[in-house]
C-alpha cells in the first residue's frame, strides 16, 4: 500500500496515517490478523465505523451541493438526484476510478474471491476513507474532497431522465449481485375516478410499500422507500 499515492489521488494529505490505515482495513483482514479477539476490540482495527460516518457525511455534502446548485428544484427532484449520486453503484464506480482496490487491506479469503473489485467493498471503502477525512480534517476538507471526486457525477446529475427510483433500485441490487426487485399490486382503494393503488416491492433481504394514483407511481414510491431501507441498513447488508 502506498498511502502517498492515494492521498494524491484524493487531493487530501492526512495528518494521521493511522486513521487512513483503519479506513482501508476490511473486516476480513482484521479477523484474520487478530484471531480470537473480541468483536468489540476488532471494531477499532477495521473500517466499518468510519464507513457509517462516511455514509452520512457523503449524504450531507451531496444534499448541500445539489441544493446550492438547484435552489428552485422540488424536494422530489433533489431526492431523485441524491439517491443516484449516493447509490452503491455510483460509489463503487468512483472507488474503482480512484483505484481503491489497490490500497484496501483484505483477508486471504476475500483476496481469493476477487474482493478488490467487488462493488460493495469499493463503495464501503470509499465511504470509510471519506469518514476518515472528516475526522482528520473537518467538514470543509471532506466537502472539498467529495466535490472533487464526485465532480463528473455531479456535473451530469439531472432531476429527470433515464435514472428513476426503479432504475436506481435495480442498479443498487445489481451492484450487490442480487436479483432485480419484484413489484406486486396488493390493494386498490377508492372510487373508479379517484383510485389509490398500493404496491409492494420485494427483494432479497427486504420489502417496502408505496402508494400512488397510478400503479406506476406506487411502484416508484415503493422503490424510493426500498432505497431508503437499503441505505439505512447498508452497513449490515453490505458486510462481506
Amino acid at each position: 500500500m502506498n498511502p502517498a499515492k492515494l492521498q494524491e489521488l484524493l487531493g487530501y494529505e492526512f495528518k494521521s496515517s493511522d486513521i487512513l490505515t483503519r479506513a482501508l482495513t476490511h473486516r476480513s483482514w482484521a479477523h484474520e490478523h487478530f484471531p480470537g479477539e473480541a468483536e468489540e476490540n476488532l471494531r477499532e482495527t477495521q473500517n466499518e465505523s468510519l464507513e457509517f460516518v462516511g455514509d452520512s457525511v457523503v449524504g450531507l455534502v451531496i444534499a448541500e451541493n445539489l441544493y446550492r446548485r438547484n435552489p428552485s428544484l422540488s424536494e422530489g427532484d433533489l431526492t431523485l438526484m441524491k439517491h443516484r449520486l449516493v447509490s452503491t453503484a455510483t460509489l463503487a464506480a468512483i472507488g474503482d476510478r480512484l483505484g481503491l482496490g489497490e490500497f484496501v487491506r483484505l483477508g486471504r479469503g476475500e483476496e481469493k474471491t476477487g474482493g478488490r473489485s467487488k462493488p460493495a467493498i469499493m463503495a464501503n471503502t470509499l465511504e470509510a476513507v471519506l469518514g476518515a477525512i472528516f475526522f482528520d480534517g473537518g467538514y470543509n476538507s471532506v466537502s472539498d474532497c467529495i466535490l472533487r471526486v464526485f465532480a463528473v457525477e455531479l456535473a451530469n446529475a439531472t432531476p429527470r431522465g433515464s435514472h428513476d427510483f426503479k432504475t436506481m433500485l435495480q442498479e443498487t441490487l445489481q451492484a450487490k449481485k442480487l436479483a432485480a426487485p419484484k413489484y406486486s399490486l396488493v390493494a386498490s382503494e377508492g372510487m373508479p375516478h379517484s383510485r389509490t393503488f398500493v404496491v409492494e416491492a420485494s427483494w432479497s433481504g427486504g420489502r417496502s410499500v408505496g402508494t400512488g394514483r397510478s400503479i406506476k407511481s406506487a411502484e416508484m414510491m415503493a422503490a424510493s422507500e426500498a432505497l431508503e431501507i437499503i441505505r439505512n441498513n447498508g452497513a449490515d447488508e453490505q458486510k462481506v
